[in-house]
């Protein structure tokens, strides 16, 4: 093969890479799937989209539209103690009574938090308290391995590798340890998981679990960066999964979110003043829970990640092509 056709293969090859991890990145601030909720005494006129939710990579934010000044908001929470049932606001028997809220916008992670408070469920805050603060960082990682599958010999592909890893370790740990980005998660998650359950000794231990595991996934994603150096330094064809494993976040994604989905449906606790048998919720399409309709379904952050995945497949299959006809290392 020329040396014309090896260029125009890196160079394809590299745009390919280039422009999934460009897409990688924004998706990282997108939202990827949205989650609404409706019922008869939540009117269109107050939640046009429903109780709305949109699931980020590092987080769950507020998918309600923010109300033109002087709308009728209906059903602003009213929760004065969770521990006595008598006092708790009820967002199934208790709704309407509207709040002038001006321009202000609905919360609706409060809202659905509250709806799944009645029920027994969890609070939003407490899945996935390992992801998503260390999110950025896994991101980074594919970045970095992006970045190197785009060289197409090894010694510098390798040293890329390591330099762009250890940037990314002293990052991560600088931040969760010395910054206290670890310690003041935990904190939020304990005190996000008290306004809903008033069991202090549960909720610490609770706490303590998301240190200890979140310790296990840093020691982890360090070994990760150690593996893959050597691995794409000694073996080859290794170089291939530095595209096909941040290919694969589309799939990463709805497993890790399904599993989620799961767990919250199948944890139910006798706080709830409704009793509802586990049961998994939707996780594509639309289903039915009590008196609600649930809308799940994938946003335009999805996408950007299934164009993530096109782009590096086609990108795998030229390497693929070149390592066996010895052009690429």
């Amino acid at each position: 093969m020329s040396a014309v056709t090896d260029n125009k293969q890196n160079l394809t090859v590299a745009a390919l890479t280039a422009l999934a991890t460009v897409l990688m990145i924004i998706a990282y601030f997108a939202p990827i799937w949205w989650v609404s909720l409706t019922a008869p005494n939540y009117p269109p006129d107050a939640f046009p989209d429903g109780i709305r939710i949109h699931f980020h990579f590092n987080g769950v934010f507020n998918g309600c539209k923010a109300a033109g000044k002087g709308t009728r908001m209906a059903g602003e929470i009213i929760q004065k103690d969770i521990s006595h049932e008598d006092e708790r606001y009820n967002p199934i028997t208790d709704k309407g009574k509207d709040v002038d809220k001006g321009a202000q916008g609905l919360d609706c992670v409060h809202e659905m938090n509250t709806i799944n408070h009645y029920v027994g469920m969890f609070p939003i805050a407490t899945g996935a308290p390992v992801e998503k603060p260390l999110a950025k960082f896994f991101f980074a990682f594919f970045t970095v391995m992006l970045l190197g599958f785009m060289v197409p010999k090894r010694k510098p592909r390798v040293l890329l590798l390591a330099a762009g890893f250890a940037m990314v370790a002293v990052w991560m740990l600088v931040d969760q340890y010395l910054l206290g980005s670890l310690e003041a998660h935990v904190a939020y998650y304990v005190s996000e998981t008290a306004t809903f359950f008033n069991e202090p000794e549960k909720i610490k231990g609770w706490g303590d679990n998301v240190t200890r595991i979140t310790h296990l996934v840093i020691a982890g994603t360090l070994v990760a960066m150690v593996v893959v150096v050597f691995g794409v330094a000694r073996i080859r064809g290794f170089s291939l999964l530095l595209a096909l494993v941040p290919a694969l976040l589309p799939v990463f994604f709805v497993i890790t979110y399904a599993g989620w989905l799961w767990f919250f449906g199948h944890n139910m606790h006798p706080w709830g003043a409704f009793t509802v048998k586990p049961f998994m919720p939707t996780v594509f399409g639309e289903g039915k829970v009590a008196q609600f309709s649930t809308y799940s379904y994938p946003y335009w952050g999805y996408a950007l990640l299934l164009g993530v995945m096109v782009c590096l497949l086609l990108a795998l299959l030229i390497r693929r092509q070149q390592l066996r006809e010895g052009t690429a290392e």
